[in-house]
């Protein structure tokens, strides 16, 4: 039958809504309120679209990785945590209602979690900004900067980033924390609780070069900060506002230190690692 063009287009939008259950899951929310069932509509409508935008056709091609990446995305975008937070749920709320009717066979989003409040989430960086600034500075920012400025800025980026560790964390490290023969450094985080976190094969070269070839070439540093692992140019212990002032200078767009963190903790769930694992690492209690 001829349908026309906007019949064909009618044809192919429900054909889409079938391939994710769409009405079938909002007609299932029979315990919530019609403004709550259009809310969920939006916030899922909003992740199929960027699914759809990523050649993922339907809901059994979802796994955890794209889950997050989506929730990496609209902290990109700015949203506020407590919205973030709401979509997750619907999308935990939908996956699970696919779980349990049998149209998929594992629940990506049971592990899928974004903590309540009226912050922003930091953003995650994307590769090629973590390349300029670990690997490859653009010469703008690295016009003016002394070789021993640069060894130093070095090591601390690699282990905001390779070791997720808090500013106020990196900045307190002394030179007896280092295990470097270990991989792995010693950390006084909140409520002075001590951890060890590994330090990557990057961090440790950085670290190295630093210390043994660097350090030296800043000014002596005073008894108190004699043991510190990094100073300022005026031979002090190197400070959170100093570490923002680094990163201003190299990042190719503003960027927070605790964007380093959040990036880290990010890839390691993105690659595998295990939730628990990595809220070890970072220190978190919950």
């Amino acid at each position: 039958t001829d349908l026309g063009t906007s019949g064909w287009r009618d044809e192919e939008r429900y054909r889409e809504a079938m391939a994710w259950f769409e009405a079938p899951f909002l007609a299932s929310l029979t315990s919530v309120s019609e403004c709550t069932v259009s809310a969920y509509r939006a916030d899922l409508e909003g992740f199929v679209a960027w699914a759809r935008g990523r050649t993922i056709e339907a809901p059994v091609a979802v796994d955890r990785r794209d889950l997050r990446a989506y929730v990496a995305d609209l902290a990109d975008q700015g949203l506020a945590r407590a919205t973030i937070s709401r979509k997750a749920s619907t999308l935990r709320r939908y996956f699970g209602w696919l779980a349990r009717t049998g149209q998929i066979p594992v629940d990506p989003s049971a592990s899928l979690s974004v903590s309540r409040g009226t912050g922003r989430l930091p953003r995650v960086l994307h590769q090629d900004e973590l390349t300029r600034l670990l690997d490859d500075p653009s010469a703008l920012a690295l016009a003016g900067v002394a070789p021993e400025v640069r060894a130093r800025d070095d090591a601390v980026f690699e282990l905001l980033y390779g070791s997720g560790l808090r500013v106020s964390e990196l900045c307190s490290l002394d030179l007896g924390d280092l295990q470097l023969d270990q991989q792995r450094a010693r950390v006084l985080g909140k409520g002075a609780k001590e951890r060890f976190v590994p330090l990557s094969a990057p961090a440790i070269s950085a670290l190295r070069q630093w210390i043994d070839t660097a350090r030296h070439a800043f000014p002596a540093a005073p008894a108190v900060d004699a043991q510190a692992v990094f100073f300022n140019t005026r031979g002090r212990r190197l400070g959170p506002r100093d570490v923002r002032r680094l990163l201003d200078r190299r990042a190719v767009a503003p960027t927070h230190p605790h964007a380093l963190r959040h990036t880290c903790a990010t890839h390691l769930l993105d690659g595998g690692a295990d939730l628990r694992a990595v809220q070890e690492l970072l220190g978190h209690a919950d």
